[in-house]
């Protein structure tokens, strides 16, 4: 049966760092045997389907050791299949259809976020930016945008993410993936 999944790179192609051609990253999962690959965006979003049996994280952990091979550096990766994508839009906390793509974003985590990790996250001093828990994501409502939020700092200080992989998509791109994975 043939699976169709999004993968998410953190930290590439920002700022001239860390450069990943999306046209060499199809490439690359091509060579890796995956069909159907397509790109979203400079900023590490693709969708692939693969016959594989190997699971979203077994997957994520290939496709990141053949980045540092062909690129020269470590990229945390992360895949997840349409339904998970589908779920995590569909859980979203906030009135999604009401905001604008830059003000609601998705943090998708490697592993299962709990209260206790954002305990020292006082959410009513960064009013009315405001933060939930769902599934391996944390969603984040930052009305002026994710770059001027001083709540988005809090809640992704590497302190409280230490020993995980989180990377942050905008609610247009969260959008996109579902709709690209669904075909």
């Amino acid at each position: 049966m043939t699976t169709t999944y999004a993968l998410l790179l953190r930290g590439i192609n920002v700022s001239g760092h860390r450069k990943l051609p999306m046209a060499e990253l199809r490439d690359l999962l091509e060579g890796l045997g995956h069909g159907g690959v397509r790109t979203y965006l400079q900023s590490g979003n693709a969708v692939f389907t693969t016959g594989s049996d190997a699971a979203g994280d077994a997957l994520a952990a290939g496709i990141g050791e053949a980045i540092e091979e062909r690129f020269g550096f470590a990229c945390d990766c992360l895949v997840r299949d349409h339904a998970y994508l589908a779920a995590v839009a569909e859980a979203c906390p906030f009135p999604a259809d009401e905001l604008e793509g830059k003000q609601l974003h998705a943090v998708y985590y490697s592993e299962p976020v709990t209260a206790d990790r954002f305990a020292a996250v006082d959410a009513g001093a960064f009013a009315p930016e405001d933060f939930a828990l769902g599934d391996r994501v944390v969603y984040l409502h930052t009305p002026d945008g994710l770059g001027r939020s001083k709540l988005a700092e809090a809640v992704l200080r590497p302190s409280l993410n230490k020993g995980v992989v989180n990377t942050a998509r905008n609610w247009n791109t969260v959008r996109k993936l579902v709709e690209m994975t669904a075909a």
